[in-house]
Order: C-alpha cells, then structure tokens, then sequence
C-alpha cells in the first residue's frame, strides 16, 4: 500500500511539473510575439520618420540650390511675383513672436505652477489641475479665434493700429504655451525630495526664499525642459497664428506692426502656390523642421543631464 501511495504521488508531481512546463511554455510564446509586436511597432516608427525626412529634404536641396542658400536663409523679401523668395523676415518674425510669447507665459506659468505645488488648497487644486490638462487639449484653431475676436480688437482699442500684430501673436501664443509650462514645472518642483525644503525651513528661511534658493535650483532641469518644450510650441504653431500676425513679411519696428511667421506663410502660400513657389514653401517648411529639431535635440540633452 505504501509503494502505491508513493508511486501516486510521483506521478502526480510529474503531471503538476508538466502543467508548469506548459504554462512556461506559453508564457514564453507570449513574451516572444509582444516582442516581436513591439520591433515591428518601433520599425513602423522609424520608418515614417526616415520617410518624412528624406521626401522634405529631396525636395527642399535642390530648390534651395536653385534659389541660393544665403538669399533663401537671409534674404529680406518674400515676393513670389517677382520670384523673390527670401525667410529672413519671415525667421525674424518667428523668433520676435516666440520670444514675447515666452516673456508673456513663462513668468505667469512658473508662478502657476508653484501655486499648484506649495499654496494651493486641495479642493482647488482638484479644480485647476483638470483646467490646466482642458487648455493643453483645446484646439489652436480655437485659440486662433478667440484671439481674433478678442484679443485683437483689445489691442485696436487700447492701444491703436489694427489690432492684428506681433503684440496679438504674442499675447494668443503666450495663453497656448501656459498649460506646457505650467504641468511640467509643477511635476519638476514635486519631484525635489521634501527634506530640501524642509531643512531651508528648519535653517531660518522663509517659505517663499525656501521655495525660490533651494526647490527652484533642484528642479531647474525640468523648468527649462518646460521653457524649451512652450518655445518649440509657439515657434511651430500655425493655425492661431494665421488669424492674429496680420500676415505681412516685413521686419517689425513695434511691437503694432504686423508680422509673418513661417508657418503662417507655408498655410497661406500652399493654397495657391505653383512651381518654384511650391517648392520653396516646401524648403520653409523644412528649415522649420531644422528648427523644432534643434529644440528637440536640446530637450534630450538636458533630460540626460538631469538623469
């Protein structure tokens, strides 16, 4: 009797081990296929990348050698009429109204944000934080119309013109980068461990010195991270911006005058341009890309820096 009790239980302990040996089995096909999912995903990726590139840039070299590299770049005059395709007032604008745009959100956005992360009140935080994610997942359109019908005639009424400018492209663009500057300077400041503001605090500090001498140092990594990422949004957006810059090339003497930014132009220009001014709307719009990937490449930089 005994001999037979062992001999079941043997056999009972090998078909258990051959259940484990199956579910192993399986769970390494598992493994195996969302591997294999996951390459052909990253591929995918990749390859629409690469794709992208080389369509911009195989038609963007030859028009620029057509057109001359320094006249394309930095030339003052944008006439498709007479065959004068010039960015360097287009750049110019691009960089003036991205530049007032950060002066205008950056500020507003930081002290936001530290709001967020040390003064405010639970049950109002649980207000602003879903306000904050709303306005990043508000339209540009939308924003372009709200700067069309309002911020343009403010700025006709107080302070003349016809309200379409660089002072209405920075106001729109400072509003749209907000929500950018705002969440990832707040995750930045949430992240310094709690002891660096604890011990300021136990040293004599003040709140405000605690959070300005010592949280802001520890987490600038990710404040600029957010600048950076809010300065790549304005430079590359288009659709509020064709209602509110006035869309003149020229370089701007105030802060009244009209504006035209590159994007703006290759919106405009697309519907109708033909030929060599297809082709160099085309080349705008990969010296735009350049640019957003200067301003990536930055980003990546400073991320492995704070890693």
């Amino acid at each position: 009797m005994k001999e037979e009790k062992t001999i079941l239980q043997t056999e009972a302990q090998i078909s258990e081990g051959g259940g484990e040996l199956a579910v192993n089995k399986k769970n390494i096909v598992k493994e195996l296929l969302m591997k294999i999912l996951f390459i052909i995903a990253a591929a995918i990726f990749i390859a629409v990348v690469a794709v992208i590139c080389v369509y911009l840039f195989v038609l963007a070299v030859p028009t620029i050698a057509e057109i001359g590299f320094f006249e394309f770049i930095f030339g003052s005059r944008w006439l498709p009429g007479n065959e004068l395709y010039g960015l360097g007032t287009l750049i110019v604008g691009t960089s003036y109204a991205t530049a007032c745009a950060l002066i205008v959100g950056v500020p507003i956005g930081l002290l936001v944000a530290v709001f967020m992360a040390f003064y405010c009140p639970k049950w109002l935080y649980k207000v602003m934080k879903p306000v904050v994610n709303i306005l990043a997942g508000i339209p540009s359109i939308v924003y372009g119309y709200f700067g069309l019908n309002v911020i343009v005639p403010f700025v006709s009424r107080t302070f003349g013109g016809g309200g379409a400018s660089l002072l209405a492209t920075a106001l729109v663009l400072g509003i749209m980068i907000l929500p950018t500057v705002i969440s990832i300077s707040e995750n930045a400041l949430r992240a310094v461990p709690k002891s660096y503001y604890e011990g300021a605090l136990a040293l004599g500090a003040t709140k405000e010195r605690a959070i300005i001498k010592t949280v802001f140092p520890a987490a600038m990594s990710g404040v600029v991270t957010s600048i950076i990422l809010a300065l790549g949004r304005a430079f590359g957006e288009t659709a509020a911006v064709v209602l509110v810059c006035g869309n003149i090339a020229q370089f701007p003497d105030s802060l009244l005058d009209p504006i035209r930014t590159l994007s703006s132009n290759i919106a405009t220009g697309l519907a109708y341009g033909t030929g060599l001014h297809r082709q160099a709307l085309i080349a705008s719009s990969v010296v735009l890309f350049v640019f957003i990937l200067i301003i990536t490449a930055i980003v990546m930089v400073l991320r492995k820096k704070k890693r």
